[in-house]
């Protein structure tokens, strides 16, 4: 071949490639840069939506949610824009974007269905920030919703985090939206004890209570069970819960309950075991064949 023939067609090959190339860096510096000021403009967003939500003392969880979807959103525009610069037609690219997203989500569904129900969360708000809640076998206090996750620090002080679907789709309780809680207390008290006189002891008790709900409904004594050792009964007394915990009520009952006790004279008794060692049990059941056979020759 020809030297001069091929360094035309090498040069006609690479004239427009390199014209292309001019052509496309400038438009690609242009969409890098578009997209870095859209994340920029996304968290001044972000920052702008949560200070006039808070101004308008709006639910922490409905600030984060509205934050995310104004920054979001702005991403989303802004990567748009940059794309266009790139190349004027992008409905190709959408198009095969929302088949990707379709695939994607398919095959992350669990990712979509913490974000979804982490949506779903934000915007009903069984619970709040701060609340104490019960959820999936964990108790504690909420220290943090966001899309994916809810974390929360247990009463004995251990992180938590548990995905969003768990949340969303299992049993909430929520200990911090009740106004009342009620306190049971298991007691005892010594056969022969006058029941009348033990129930207006407990009763008058606890009335010094914090907190305590005296009427509607007030304090009862409900006597349930005949035990080894004593009559048991349950105390049962709610309390307002702005006013006092169930674990300081439970607490405190315990202690007034019992120094009433003492003062009236009311026996709490101990339970009754009996322990035989193995040379005591054979001698008793010894004794327990000679007194059976002596029985038995005076029968007959």
């Amino acid at each position: 071949m020809d030297p001069a023939q091929l360094t035309n067609d090498v040069g006609g090959y690479l004239e427009p490639l390199l014209e292309q190339i001019l052509i496309f860096i400038p438009k690609l510096i242009t969409a890098v840069i578009i997209f870095l000021v859209t994340i920029y403009v996304g968290a001044l967003v972000a920052k702008a939506v949560r200070r006039l939500a808070r101004k308008r003392n709006m639910d922490p969880e409905l600030v984060i949610l509205f934050s995310r979807v104004a920054q979001w959103s702005v991403i989303v525009i802004g990567t748009l824009w940059a794309l266009e610069t790139v190349d004027k037609n992008i409905t190709a690219f959408i198009a095969g974007l929302g088949i990707a997203g379709f695939t994607i989500g398919f095959a992350l569904q669990d990712i979509t269905k913490n974000f979804v129900a982490g949506m779903l969360l934000l915007l009903q708000q069984p619970f709040d920030v701060g609340d104490t809640i019960k959820v999936v076998g964990y108790t504690g206090a909420v220290s943090e919703v966001s899309l994916r996750d809810t974390q929360m620090i247990t009463l004995d002080g251990l992180h938590v985090t548990i995905p969003n679907a768990n949340v969303y789709t299992n049993p909430i309780t929520n200990y911090s939206k009740a106004k009342r809680r009620r306190v049971a207390l298991d007691i005892g008290v010594a056969y022969g004890s006058d029941l009348e006189h033990v129930t207006e002891t407990a009763q008058e008790a606890i009335k010094s209570l914090p907190g305590i709900i005296l009427d509607d409904p007030a304090p009862s004594v409900v006597f349930k069970n005949f035990g080894d050792s004593s009559i048991d009964f349950t105390l049962y007394y709610w309390i307002d819960a702005s006013e006092s915990d169930l674990f300081t009520a439970t607490d405190q009952g315990i202690k007034l309950v019992n120094a009433a006790f003492q003062r009236e004279n009311i026996e709490i008794p101990y339970p009754i075991r009996v322990n035989l060692q193995p040379s005591q049990q054979s001698t008793t059941n010894n004794q327990q064949l000679t007194k059976n056979a002596s029985r038995q020759e005076s029968d007959s």
